[in-house]
């Protein structure tokens, strides 16, 4: 699963009864835990081709999501990338924002998406005479949340910067109970938790069934082959998208001519297949299984976008494996650097320093191959048990434990100020 698909999994664990709106869903392509929602769907769901080509309907992804009516609800928590947090609620009802980012295909990095290099003329006259309004709906939607929590102090700086909002931070999960340096038990989801009577109206009866309504982006993942770990590697776990930037690594690896595999798929995965030299496997999608394999045998995992947060850096520093990364986004707030005035320090009497990870500063291909050359020669410097140990503040049970206090918290205070 995905970071969001992660986190939603945990929502739907709080609040097992609640209703799941989504503006579209591939049946079976989640785990148990979100598939046994009620889940309810956007007129999207029913378009023909819409698997594959649902990136191409943003424009009226805004209408979609205003479709649902909500206002039956005491609570609406969403979990948002794109949409979701327009969904339309009552003023009875409090409704939490989990936000990963901003709508990034129409703020920071449209050129990333739309530009020369990236869209046909088509492509980028018609996104282009739709993004004056995109933007304006993103920052008129935003005043119906009523608490934003944002994934990381980076995205919490670009809500501030979009939407003049506050934010509070919780950091995604990581579940460091499957990722740990040595595979264990298969993956299982923890048992469902009964929804808490706290969040009943006093003294009056729910007006549905259901009194917490979930509301999320798009569910569905990708197909893909099966691969087994070798040993002596470079790891890549990522989308193949354009913000990405697996196209700097392929680069520096390519030149480098150390082994790197690239587990992932998605919309530039042709292009980067061209790409990639004999050194270089692109693996697509893969079970979970799979890449926890893959993590526990790389040498180092290579991270070199620009993350919102960044889960996978984490589960690669559950496994105990360092992690080569850009110096910008999640990864700053994730990863332990290994500091500057260390790096000629030779581990003595078993001592070791706290690091998790490399930064290099330049988003090129020979800054990470000069990141990397640097990992060759220190590498001994990094301790298994460190790297895990600040993986394991960000594990699942702490977010769990940290987003149900806050709902608590943040409900009390809105039923309090309305009494």
């Amino acid at each position: 699963m995905r970071g969001g698909e992660k986190v939603l999994e945990v929502f739907c664990e709080l609040f097992p009864d609640a209703h799941l709106y989504t503006l579209l869903h591939n049946k079976g392509s989640l785990c148990h835990t979100i598939e046994r929602m009620d889940i309810r769907t956007s007129f999207i769901q029913k378009l023909p081709f819409i698997r594959e080509k649902y990136r191409n309907l943003l424009p009226i992804f805004p209408a979609a999501i205003e479709r649902f009516d909500l206002r039956g609800y005491d609570l609406v928590l969403s979990s948002s990338h794109c949409v979701a947090k327009g969904v339309l609620t009552g003023s009875d009802t409090l409704h939490v924002c989990y936000c990963f980012t901003p709508m990034r295909y129409i703020w920071d990095m449209y050129n990333l998406y739309f530009g020369k290099e990236r869209a046909g003329t088509i492509t980028r006259l018609s996104t282009s005479l739709v993004l004056n309004y995109l933007r304006k709906w993103d920052v008129a939607s935003s005043k119906r949340v009523n608490k934003f929590v944002a994934i990381s102090k980076y995205i919490a700086d670009r809500i501030k910067r979009n939407y003049g909002r506050e934010s509070d931070i919780i950091f995604p999960p990581v579940d460091c109970s499957y990722f740990k340096p040595k595979p264990a038990r298969p993956y299982r989801t923890a048992p469902a938790r009964t929804c808490p009577n706290r969040y009943r109206r006093v003294g009056t009866r729910p007006r549905q069934k259901d009194i917490v309504g979930l509301a999320n982006d798009v569910d569905g993942r990708a197909g893909g082959r099966s691969g087994e770990a070798n040993g002596d590697f470079y790891l890549m776990v990522s989308p193949l998208a354009p913000n990405k930037r697996v196209d700097i690594a392929i680069e520096s690896f390519n030149k480098l001519g150390l082994p790197l595999k690239i587990i992932g798929s998605g919309q530039e995965e042709r292009k980067l297949q061209s790409m990639a030299g004999k050194n270089v496997e692109l693996m697509g999608w893969q079970p979970d299984d799979v890449v926890r394999n893959h993590y526990v045998n790389c040498k180092a995992l290579i991270f070199p976008g620009v993350e919102d947060f960044g889960i996978v850096p984490l589960e690669a520093q559950a496994c105990g494996k360092p992690v080569i990364a850009y110096a910008k986004g999640g990864a700053l707030e994730t990863i332990v650097p290994l500091d500057k005035d260390k790096l000629n320090i030779k581990r003595q009497n078993g001592q070791s320093n706290n690091a998790t990870g490399l930064f290099f500063y330049e988003q090129t291909p020979e800054s990470l191959a000069h990141a990397v050359h640097s990992f060759e020669e220190r590498k001994d410097l990094f301790d298994k048990q460190v790297i895990r140990k600040n993986a394991e503040s960000f594990d699942r049970v702490i977010f769990k434990d940290k987003i149900r206090n806050y709902i608590e918290q943040k409900y009390n205070e809105f039923r309090n100020a309305s009494s």
